[in-house]
């Protein structure tokens, strides 16, 4: 169970993608992607994924060096066909894309379509943060990748289809709502299947409906399914699910959750807000700093220590991890070192030597 810098995670990701000929700032880029999700205590989405992303380029899922297209675009829009590259390289570039139009016209919104997995949702926003504006970022699964029932059902039906909204503040670490209209994302499960964990109650049904702790019963066969958020209230993440399949879907063209989706990848929706264009910069983060200072000072329920508002257990744990190092567990470790292996990497040198 190795504990490693996040530099050291990052290099090793790196020689990977590179020793598979992605071009070198490619991967940078997904590589600082996937690492800052374990800084933010998000493994579910970060080095996890190296071995998946190198079988999606083996069979040719990921297309390396792919060109972004624009397929349609007006003063403050942009249809985008990512033709199949790196979900991180092209999330980045549509939200820049979003940013640059939201200068000049206030409100600007992208889609996307044949972008692979673009990982952690709460990444994009920043850059709009760092702006001084707002964004919010929704994805499917182009259809396919569906592992969670309609409320009611028990099929499978829609994916996860989370989504993320960053807000720009003044004192505080920026407000970054990054959340799935499932219990739980899927990685979540993967995570817990590699640590050989059983799962909460009320995080997924077998194939039969039953509840079960078993992430095996997930991936089957035969399959389970990941229920909608809301517990005895899931019709409202199964509602959210719908809409973000709508907007993210069916306005980039490359559909909603079907029978026949022809392949796995992320169809992106982003909406970009320049906030000083509807009120003074400084006017709004005071307002969003008393905002968080008037929730955080609500009484506490028996057992909790801090009331945190959206983003901040993730700032906090990427203070503690850049400080203490990220924990792997052997089995994501040992699938990343086979890579590695794979491709005749050295797995002695201090890249992947565990920080203890």
């Amino acid at each position: 169970m190795p504990i490693l810098t996040a530099d050291q995670l990052k290099r090793v990701s790196c020689k990977i993608f590179e020793a598979m000929k992605v071009p070198t700032e490619e991967a940078k880029i997904v590589s600082e992607f996937l690492v800052n999700s374990n800084l933010m205590g998000h493994d579910s989405h970060g080095v996890i994924r190296v071995p998946q992303y190198v079988n999606l380029i083996k069979k040719g899922d990921i297309v390396p060096g792919a060109r972004m297209e624009v397929v349609r675009e007006t003063p403050s829009s942009a249809v985008l066909n990512g033709n199949w590259g790196f979900g991180q390289v092209l999330g980045k570039k549509a939200m820049e894309i979003a940013i640059e139009k939201a200068k000049i016209k206030s409100v600007a919104t992208v889609t996307m379509s044949q972008s692979n997995h673009i990982a952690r949702l709460g990444e994009y926003p920043v850059f709009a943060v760092e702006k001084n504006m707002i964004a919010m970022i929704m994805v499917n699964n182009h259809g396919a990748a569906q592992y969670m029932p309609p409320w009611g059902g028990i099929e499978r039906r829609l994916s996860p289809n989370p989504m993320a909204v960053g807000v720009p503040t003044g004192k505080y670490d920026p407000v970054i709502l990054d959340i799935t209209t499932a219990v739980v994302a899927e990685g979540k499960v993967r995570v817990k299947l590699n640590r050989g964990e059983q799962l909460p109650e009320g995080w997924i049904i077998d194939s039969e409906g039953n509840p079960t702790t078993d992430p095996k019963k997930l991936y089957g066969p035969p399959i389970g399914a990941i229920l909608p958020f809301g517990g005895i209230t899931g019709h409202k993440g199964y509602g959210l699910s719908f809409i973000v399949d709508i907007l993210a879907g069916a306005l980039s063209g490359a559909g909603c959750s079907r029978v026949d989706a022809p392949r796995f990848g992320n169809a992106v929706f982003i909406t970009v807000i320049n906030v000083e264009d509807f009120i003074p910069i400084d006017e709004f983060k005071s307002h969003v700093d008393g905002l968080i200072e008037y929730v955080k000072s609500s009484k506490k329920m028996p057992g909790v220590n801090e009331i945190l508002y959206p983003g901040e257990f993730e700032a906090k744990e990427k203070k503690k991890r850049l400080e203490n190092g990220v924990f792997v567990e052997d089995e994501t470790w040992n699938q990343i070192v086979k890579a590695a292996q794979e491709f005749n990497l050295d797995t002695t040198v201090s890249d992947f030597l565990p920080v203890q």
